[in-house]
């Protein structure tokens, strides 16, 4: 059985791959974090964040990326940078918010959501 916030992150990188994106990597750790999709546009390496809600009891998945979780998808971009040694890379931080309303999801891709 697929947990919710990877059935999220299955259709974000589904979506992402019809839109031409190159996934790199998934689900990289640092310490006690995570980025859940690593990916490539062109020439710009993407850092993206998924969030799904199933209701929207606790709000949408758009504002559950708050500056507190911006700060540590930055934290975790600069290590992944750092461990497989990339310089000079044009960098961009992505939110995919997934809602699932009766089964149908709606995916909702910010390129560029926060610096």
């Amino acid at each position: 059985m697929v947990r919710r916030g990877e059935y999220g992150e299955i259709l974000a990188r589904k979506y992402l791959e019809e839109q031409g994106v190159r996934l790199l990597e998934t689900n990289f750790r640092f310490h006690h974090g995570e980025i859940d999709i690593i990916a490539e546009e062109g020439e710009v390496l993407i850092f993206c964040e998924v969030k799904t809600r199933f209701s929207e009891a606790f709000g949408t998945p758009e504002i559950a990326v708050t500056a507190q979780k911006q700060r540590q998808i930055r934290k975790i971009a600069e290590a992944y940078l750092a461990v497989r040694r990339i310089r000079d890379r044009i960098c961009r931080f992505d939110v995919v918010a997934i809602r699932v309303d009766n089964g149908v999801a709606t995916v909702h891709h910010m390129r560029d959501a926060f610096r």
